[in-house]
């Protein structure tokens, strides 16, 4: 089924939507959830809590792009139960090597997660990004935003894991040097 007929069933109120939803769009929810979470029951559920994220806001919602919407719902429960497990001190995985990595750029009394939730940084980095080589630009969202390991990266896109480890670096401190620039590292 079409992505527009699925938001139909959603506009709808369609229980068939879940079920179209879940047909074409589990394994890419479960694959975002499993990379933050890195347990198999909680990305489970976070699959729960998308399919309901989505009936909840479709509508008013009307996504241009089904396969995004989906996975900024699932990524934001997975960051949530994360989130979650760290305050209970049982937290891990890839997520957390991230934000520490990334952590270097952004220096505030506040934590990573709560700035990069705010809408001004949020575009700041869609601006430095859209100025990045394309290949860059992939492994920079590969790593930062589908919390990708750096093995999980050189093997999707074919490049050596030395070569993935500078381009991440390099482009922290290209992120750095430009979030000074703009004034939102202090």
């Amino acid at each position: 089924m079409e992505d527009q007929e699925i938001i139909q069933l959603y506009f709808d109120r369609d229980e068939k939507a879940i079920k179209e939803t879940q047909n074409k769009y589990a394994n890419y929810c479960f694959s975002i959830a499993h990379r933050i979470l890195n347990d198999f029951m909680d990305a489970e559920e976070c699959l729960n809590d998308t399919y309901q994220g989505a009936w909840n806001s479709m509508p008013p919602h009307h996504p241009e792009n089904l396969a995004i919407y989906l996975g900024k719902i699932c990524r934001r429960c997975a960051l949530n139960v994360l989130r979650s497990k760290n305050a209970q001190k049982r937290g891990g995985g890839e997520a957390l090597v991230s934000f520490d990595e990334i952590s270097e750029c952004i220096a505030d009394d506040k934590s990573v997660k709560e700035e990069l939730d705010l809408k001004y940084l949020s575009e700041a980095i869609d601006e430095f990004l859209s100025d990045l080589r394309q290949d860059d630009r992939k492994i920079f969202v590969c790593r930062y935003y589908y919390f990708e390991s750096v093995e999980e990266i050189s093997k999707r896109l074919g490049f050596t894991k030395s070569k993935v480890k500078m381009s991440l670096k390099r482009t922290r401190d290209k992120l750095k040097t430009y979030l000074e620039k703009e004034g939102y590292v202090i």
